[in-house]
């Protein structure tokens, strides 16, 4: 039962995320900010251009600003991760490709760096090659061997 609440919970956060995010990049959202800026502009000489005059509009952009991030941060993460999903996809069906790179994103950056290295070695063998159809992976026994003595 806590199983299912939670699912919904987040089905109901994860819909309003995706609506906010949609909003906020949108013609609405800019126009709507502009029309506040605006009259928060407009109002300064009622307010006598006062410390609360200034903190109503600061207070509100921060506020704003705070819940964006967090808001921005995970429409970027799921996005990510369904690029990430799709690009495994793709490694995984290409028979030339290297199976090695499914779920890279999950290496250490140690581990990222010695693959990067592999493809700086393979680029150079390619460049070395008069035929363009030829292709290298990195799964080659000389770029291995190649990557191991640097």
């Amino acid at each position: 039962m806590e199983r299912k609440l939670r699912t919904k919970v987040n089905y109901i956060f994860d819909n309003f995320a995706h609506k906010a995010t949609i909003f906020s990049g949108s013609t609405a959202a800019f126009s709507v900010a502009f029309f506040i800026i605006i009259l928060w502009i407009l109002t300064g000489p009622i307010f006598k251009y006062s410390d609360t005059w200034q903190l109503v509009i600061n207070t509100g952009t921060t506020i704003i600003t705070f819940l964006m991030v967090f808001l921005i941060q995970r429409s970027q993460n799921k996005e990510s991760l369904a690029v990430q999903l799709k690009l495994n996809e793709l490694v995984a069906s290409s028979r030339q490709a290297s199976n090695r790179l499914i779920d890279i994103e999950d290496l250490t950056q140690d581990e990222l760096d010695q693959l990067h290295k592999f493809y700086i070695l393979l680029a150079q063998k390619a460049k070395k090659e008069s035929n363009l159809r030829i292709t290298h992976s990195v799964e080659d026994e000389e770029i291995e061997a190649a990557g191991s003595k640097k």
